[in-house]
């Protein structure tokens, strides 16, 4: 259930939204992980969802990668073994194991039961939805000579009426999982990139920069540093060698300051540094897709929380990105809402999702109440 505050009372309230365009103007999640059914009406052009540990705020997130995704494996498989959700199933009489993910996990409960098809999409629905359902099986095979019956996870995928079903079996000899595809090809994934919470690695910065290298989304990944440094930054630069290079420690990234003679390493400038520049380069790499940042406070120094969003949103609506970020910060609040409110052209959306028992909703604050929030100290966290 989705409770927004009452609009009537504010002259704003028919106002239109200025982002109208929007991959994903809403949002709804079905038996998805911790969530049973969740509904969050609209989605901005940035939207900070806010709320205690446990509200699903990650799973929000990880429910738009697979969207995004269309559900392909290496995603699905990705989300779970970055969770550690993996076991280790013995299959001959020499003890050789091998790591199963639990694929299980994805299912709100846990449990398989006859109505465990995941739906994630915009309320339009079919076909727009993407739905995954599970089911058990079995299948004779022989692996190095023996044989065995083994039972077998067939995953069903479906998105814009395409349907594609794949399935996992152990392959001891080898000792990794093969898998089985259908014949039919998913729709083309949408471009989407993930931040947080922790910081990124010097290679994924690498493969950022080089998107951005010699264009002008290079120049606002300086600015972007800048907002921690006011004009000593002069220039960014990656160095070293690919990994894999005898003795090489990797390509990464240094900074020239003004008045310093030697570059120094990004890393060595903070978190904060190393954040907002990430930050910076993803919006870049995002263009025409999605931006999921979590913890996006993390990092982030209080006093600059306001420019830190001002640069999210200017740069969300003039690379067409759209970006879900979640919080447990008020500064992090606060510094989004002022900054929502004094960009008119952009929509910024705040979201709460609260946890009642087993459920979770969605309690969204309409434009108009963001400078409110923001002045009166409302809690939202």
């Amino acid at each position: 259930m989705t409770h927004t505050k009452n609009q009537a009372n504010s002259p704003m309230s028919t106002a239109p939204s200025v982002d109208t365009d929007l991959h994903l103007p809403d949002l709804h999640i079905k038996r998805f992980r911790g969530i049973n059914d969740l509904l969050i009406s609209r989605l901005g052009r940035v939207t900070l969802l806010a709320g205690k540990n446990g509200t699903g705020k990650t799973t929000v997130l990880e429910a738009v990668r697979v969207y995004t995704a269309r559900g392909r494996y290496a995603d699905l498989y990705g989300l779970l073994r970055g969770r550690d959700e993996t076991s280790v199933r013995i299959y001959d009489d020499d003890d050789r194991g091998l790591p199963e993910v639990n694929w299980e996990a994805l299912f709100y409960g846990r449990v398989l039961k006859p109505d465990s098809v995941i739906s994630i999409g915009p309320t339009d629905g079919d076909p727009v939805n993407i739905e995954i359902s599970l089911a058990a099986t079995q299948l004779d095979f022989q692996s190095t000579g023996s044989q065995f019956l083994e039972p077998i996870l067939e995953i069903q995928v479906s998105f814009q009426a395409v349907q594609q079903e794949f399935s996992t079996l152990p392959d001891v000899q080898r000792g990794r999982q093969m898998s089985f595809f259908g014949r039919r090809e998913l729709p083309p994934a949408a471009q989407c990139e993930s931040l947080g919470p922790g910081l990124p690695s010097s290679t994924q910065l690498a493969g950022f920069w080089d998107t951005v290298a010699l264009t002008e989304e290079e120049s606002r990944a300086v600015e972007a540093l800048n907002l921690i440094y006011p004009s000593r930054v002069e220039r960014v630069a990656m160095v070293g060698d690919d990994i894999g290079a005898r003795r090489s420690l990797g390509r990464r990234p240094v900074v020239k300051l003004h008045g310093e003679p030697r570059p120094v390493p990004l890393k060595s400038l903070g978190d904060g540094a190393v954040r907002l520049f990430s930050v910076a380069l993803a919006l870049a790499n995002s263009k025409d897709g999605f931006l999921l940042i979590d913890e996006a406070e993390n990092g982030i120094h209080h006093s600059i929380q306001r420019d830190f969003w001002t640069m999210i949103l200017k740069a969300a609506h003039q690379n067409n990105v759209q970006v879900l970020a979640t919080t447990h910060s008020w500064d992090c609040v606060v510094g989004f809402t002022m900054a929502a409110t004094e960009i008119e052209e952009v929509d910024g959306a705040l979201v709460r999702l609260e946890k009642k028992d087993d459920d979770i909703r969605a309690v969204e604050y309409p434009n108009y109440d963001l400078d409110v929030i923001a002045q009166h100290g409302i809690e939202v966290r």
